[in-house]
């Protein structure tokens, strides 16, 4: 990912946009990570691994947990992958990584097409109706 963006770049990103480079990052790395095992080269592996754990750290960190249920789904999908991939690095299992990969290919491929559409305002109702059930659910 550095390779071939400057700090600049990345600075002009929105949010939305970071997430996206690190799915992206975290597949290649995942990629590569198959590749030193199938060569044996298990160091690099190792790297590559922890490399693919720490960005899934990161997305969790940035996840919003006031978009409900969703995130809360999603931080569970980071800590499954993040632990698949602990596993598949002590046991140098491709079958896992590929396993993880497929998960983060979809959520991926989900996040950039919502990236398309555009973003509608929340109708003020709704936003009242959120409001109310954020309360209720804190008073019991």
């Amino acid at each position: 990912m550095s390779d071939y963006l400057t700090k600049e770049m990345i600075y002009q990103k929105s949010p939305q946009e970071l997430t996206s480079l690190l799915y992206e990052s975290c597949l290649i790395s995942l990629e590569e990570a198959i590749e030193n095992i199938e060569s044996k080269d298990f160091v690099i592996a190792n790297q590559k691994l922890q490399k693919a754990n720490d960005i899934l750290e990161r997305l969790g960190v940035g996840i919003n947990y006031e978009a409900g249920i969703i995130a809360d789904q999603l931080d569970m999908m980071y800590n499954y992958m993040a632990s698949k991939l602990i596993e598949a690095n002590l046991k140098k299992d491709t079958s896992t990584i590929k396993e993880v990969i497929k998960i983060l290919e979809d959520i991926s491929q989900a996040w950039n097409q919502s990236l398309k559409k555009p973003v509608k305002p929340i109708n003020p109702n709704r936003m009242r109706a959120m409001a109310y059930e954020k309360s209720v659910l804190v008073e019991n």
